[in-house]
Parts: C-alpha cells; structure tokens; sequence
C-alpha cells in the first residue's frame, strides 16, 4: 500500500527556542499552539545533552542513549501530522562533538536546547484529512495511514 497525499504550503514559521527547553516538546508545542496538523520541519544549533533513538527492528521497539554534555546540531529534519488528534513531530537529528564526530537518530525527549533555530512549513491537505498516524502492524510502528 502506498499513502500519499497532495497538500499546499501553509505558513512558514521562523523561531529560535529557549535555552534550557526540551527540544522535541517545544517544537511539538509550537505545533499545538499555532493549529498545525501537518508540515515539515528543520533546524539548526546546539544542545546541552541528548536522547537519541535507534529503532530495533526484530524486537520492534526503540532503544535510546543518551549524550550528556554540548553538542552541534549538524541537522534536524522531521515532519508533524496527527497522532490520536494532536499534532506529532516526528524528527530525526544529527549532532556532532567537539571532534567533529557525529551520532544520529530518532530526536526523543530529553534533548535540551542550548541555542536553536527552527524553520516549520505548514502543508494542508489539498483535499480531504490531514494525515493521521496509526500503527502500521507490519512494522510495529505508528506510521501515516
């Protein structure tokens, strides 16, 4: 089966977090405030400590690590839609040590922001309703239905 969807571009948000805040939640509390349902997100900055995930295929559950001290954010990328009719970011990120190594994975709570700028494009469903998550039984994952 193949979803897709045609959408339109909505707003475009620019912003820049707080220092101290949680990563995954301030954006998802964007999302909220501003009726969002659907979009794409980016971001750029830094971290003060990490939680990345990893989705472990054969047991299908996520395993996290957690990264303390500051990291780069070489990259964030993710996308919001509706889970249980609240909006959801879904994001992966990159971030990188004072070397230049870099980890990455599924952005999970726990991340917090030392400096970031956020870029949010809104899409709204051409026709119909916006995309919902549900769980995908072949995968074990909540995934666009």
């Amino acid at each position: 089966m193949s979803i897709r969807q045609n959408t339109t571009t909505g707003r475009r948000l620019a912003g820049r977090l707080e220092k101290g805040a949680d990563l995954l939640r301030a954006l998802a509390e964007i999302c909220r405030s501003e009726g969002i349902t659907g979009g794409r997100l980016e971001a750029i900055g830094a971290v003060t400590a990490a939680v990345i995930g990893y989705y472990d295929q054969e047991e299908r559950r996520y395993r996290f690590t957690s990264f303390p001290g500051g990291r780069e954010i070489v990259s964030l990328t993710g996308n919001v839609s509706l889970l249980d009719g609240e909006p959801m970011v879904h994001a992966h990120i990159a971030l990188a040590d004072r070397e230049g190594r870099v980890v990455g994975g599924h952005l999970a709570e726990g991340t917090t922001v030392f400096a970031c700028e956020y870029l949010i494009e809104e899409h709204e469903p051409a026709e119909g309703d916006p995309l919902t998550r549900s769980l995908d039984e072949a995968t074990g994952l909540k995934l666009w239905m």
